[in-house]
């Protein structure tokens, strides 16, 4: 009995964390996406030539569309990209960029499950910001989106968020990468914002822990929840894009979710789901699979302030 209700309670703690990242991620969201109203920079020229995807109802203000950052909107993992900018800039030494490495392709094969490897990718992440400036990591994360990451979108994900946008509809990015590094993609691209793990800060300083959970598989879910609820959408019209299996939590929130890109557990489940799919890993677009074609479908120190806000509040 007491092992019983010693697996109870870590099983209700870890809920409780990726609630709270998740209202976390949303806040930290909202707050950069009206920051970035205000002073935004213009997005990159669009690429060409690129089919026009189906959207949903133009200028309904109840959808919104969300998207999985990598393997989804960019080839490979956004994190890998910024820890070899990381280790360019002399941040950590050779072994801390292999385990790094290590991390992000365990990941990808294993869908992060395991509790000792996520707590290694956390702590190895935290270790690395820890006494750095929040302003510091940003001015550093634009660089290295230019260095890295510009060349890896996918052009077709591209062109079906900027659908949305053309529809009227906001658009966020949703990941486990750190808030800072998404919402640099996000502003680029010209996307509304973006969800992301919410690491703590005070002065403006990263003190080394998180706020709730890493932002992933069920706290994905309730960040765009919180979301939603914040901006007054309707979860039923609008869209989810996502290519791992361990996205399956917010994609089944949606009423318009999509498989891109996916790994084999997530193309299984969207065949046996009638979920849609598109495939630009052979400059292919995936057979849409059951459904009607009808309508398809932060200044990230304000950002981790909030966070940081919401963390004492709760207190």
């Amino acid at each position: 009995m007491a092992a019983l209700g010693w697996l109870l309670s870590r099983k209700r703690s870890a809920t409780a964390r990726s609630v709270l990242a998740g209202e976390a991620s949303a806040e930290a969201a909202r707050k950069s996406a009206q920051e970035s109203d205000e002073a935004s920079a213009p997005p990159e020229p669009e690429t060409p030539a690129q089919p026009e995807p189906e959207f949903p109802v133009t200028g309904d203000e109840k959808a919104a569309a969300f998207f999985d950052l990598d393997n989804t909107v960019m080839q490979g993992a956004a994190m890998f990209h910024f820890g070899r900018g990381l280790y360019k800039r002399h941040f950590f030494g050779k072994r801390d960029l292999l385990r790094f490495a290590w991390q992000q392709a365990y990941f990808r094969l294993a869908g992060m499950e395991d509790p000792e490897h996520i707590q290694d990718a956390r702590d190895s992440v935290l270790s690395i910001v820890k006494g750095h400036r929040v302003s510091e990591l940003m001015t550093i994360g634009e660089e290295i989106y230019d260095e890295y990451m510009a060349e890896r979108i996918w052009p077709g994900t591209r062109a079906l968020a900027q659908a949305h946008l053309d529809a009227g509809q906001k658009v966020w990015l949703v990941t486990a990468a750190p808030v800072e590094t998404a919402t640099i993609i996000a502003r680029r691209l010209g996307l509304t914002g973006a969800l992301g793990t919410v690491a703590e800060s005070v002065g403006g300083v990263y003190t080394g822990k998180l706020v709730g959970e890493l932002l992933h598989g069920p706290a994905k879910a309730e960040a765009v929840r919180a979301l939603a609820t914040a901006e007054g959408l309707d979860l039923s019209r609008c869209a989810a894009y996502s290519d791992s299996h361990n996205d399956i939590p917010m994609l089944s929130i949606v009423g318009h979710p999509y498989a891109v890109n996916p790994d084999g557990r997530l193309h299984k489940h969207a065949r046996e789901h009638g979920w849609r799919l598109r495939d630009y890993r052979t400059g292919r677009k995936a057979a849409k699979i059951g459904i009607p074609a009808a309508a398809a479908v932060g200044a990230l120190a304000g950002g981790a302030a909030a966070a940081v806000a919401l963390h004492r509040r709760r207190r």
